[in-house]
């Protein structure tokens, strides 16, 4: 019999042969946690002006020396400066000059003392008459409360690299250097097949001997999850030409990957095989894993294919391990190693193969702990539901003892 193949020798081999998709550009409103395609290099400085971080007066640093509420210091008021003004005209020495948060610092400024250091009474609203004069009770730095042009980006900085993914932040930054448009990787088009006369949809009743089909489901969260767009077919029968339909139906569509589960075992009705060879060329391998040892991989007419187990959390569990870090490349995404160290509260066995224990994983003063979830059936998907991670015991290993610590995927965030 041929020995099964190692878990990490499965993932190099698919993640070889594939490639990032190519660029598509959008609006930065549509941008949310996609990919981009190229580094981003600012074409202004940020902020592009000295401007002030406070409410209150632009003064020269100078004027303020020895100011302190026992002895202010009385300075004339010469200007009124607005956000969004123009021009801040020039300040001369032994002046202030009125000035809003974010508006331009003045010629001859060093400072900005706050309204609340001076005896000006903010209250009276911006629209009020400048008061001839200000005294003011605190001796500021050269620079105090002044945002420099180009202290935050400068322009030229690089300040985002290919594969960044983009969020609130990352959105804010590229519309203030002006960025509308940007170049984003293409998301991943995904078609998910089921086929088996047991299974209906989710909106019939079953009859008996029936399953409701929750594969594609999940599988279309874990697709869309991972930055791709699931598109599901209808469940095909347990026959050739109904199967063979299915598949040429997905083909059609000209998606970037197929997504298949059941049908790789050694089942009799296992009729998705024959229409694999037909169409395709794919790999049946049997994974040194547990659960998910029957899976199938290749290309359908030079697109890439995984056939899962039909099991729901083996279909899970070959996903997060085998399907994700593919679907991640394809999307442009760094797929960063997630696995924690997490000790065990209770005693875990194993048949030696690799195994991904369903558990819940609780954070303590020492470190994390991890607890089965219960029964590890790959036909149990409440145990997924439950596990915050999968906590992997090593190839070789039958038992695991309460106490030792293990390597744990994390499905989630947890406490």
């Amino acid at each position: 019999m041929t020995p099964l193949l190692n878990v990490d020798t499965a993932r190099s081999n698919i993640l070889a042969g594939l490639h990032e998709l190519p660029a598509e550009t959008i609006s930065l409103a549509e941008c949310l946690n996609r990919v981009i395609a190229d580094d981003i290099v600012s074409p202004l400085d940020l902020p592009p002006f000295d401007n002030s971080a406070m409410d209150g007066y632009a003064i020269r640093h100078e004027d303020s020396e020895g100011a302190s509420q026992e002895q202010p210091v009385t300075l004339t008021v010469s200007l009124d400066i607005r956000a969004g003004a123009a021009s801040a005209g020039q300040l001369e020495p032994g002046s202030a000059a009125r000035i809003m948060t974010g508006a331009p610092i003045p010629a001859g400024c060093s400072a900005v003392i706050p309204v609340e250091d001076t005896d000006d009474d903010w209250q009276k609203g911006e629209a009020s008459p400048l008061p001839p004069e200000l005294r003011i009770g605190k001796t500021l730095r050269y620079g105090e409360n002044i945002r420099r042009a180009g202290e935050n980006i400068a322009s030229g900085a690089t300040i985002m690299q290919a594969g960044t993914s983009l969020g609130p932040a990352e959105i804010g930054m590229l519309a203030g250097i002006g960025c509308a448009k940007v170049n984003v990787v293409r998301q991943p088009k995904v078609v998910i097949l089921s086929s088996g006369d047991e299974l209906v949809d989710v909106h019939q009743a079953l009859e008996p001997g029936q399953i409701r089909d929750t594969n594609s489901y999940t599988l279309a969260a874990l697709v869309r999850q991972s930055g791709g767009l699931p598109i599901r077919l209808p469940i095909a029968k347990d026959n050739l030409d109904a199967i063979r339909a299915l598949y040429r139906r997905a083909l059609e569509i000209n998606p970037d990957m197929i997504i298949s589960t059941a049908g790789v075992s050694v089942g009799a009705a296992d009729l998705v095989k024959v229409v694999m060879d037909e169409l395709g060329d794919i790999d049946f391998w049997r994974i040194n894993m547990r659960p998910g040892k029957p899976l199938a991989y290749g290309t359908l007419q030079g697109l890439p294919f995984f056939g899962l187990p039909g099991n729901p959390v083996s279909t899970m569990v070959t996903y997060e391990v085998l399907v994700r870090p593919a679907l991640e490349k394809l999307a442009g995404r760094e797929s960063k190693p997630r696995a924690i160290k997490a000790a065990i509260a209770e005693d875990l066995t194993s048949d030696g193969r690799r195994s991904y224990n369903r558990v819940t994983l609780t954070r303590h003063k020492d470190g994390v702990v991890a607890r089965s979830t219960g029964i590890q059936s790959s036909g149990a998907l409440m145990s997924m539901v439950l596990a915050d991670g999968l906590a992997i015991i090593p190839e070789g290993r039958t038992r695991v003892s309460a106490g030792e610590e293990l390597s744990v995927l994390p499905l989630r965030d947890f406490d």
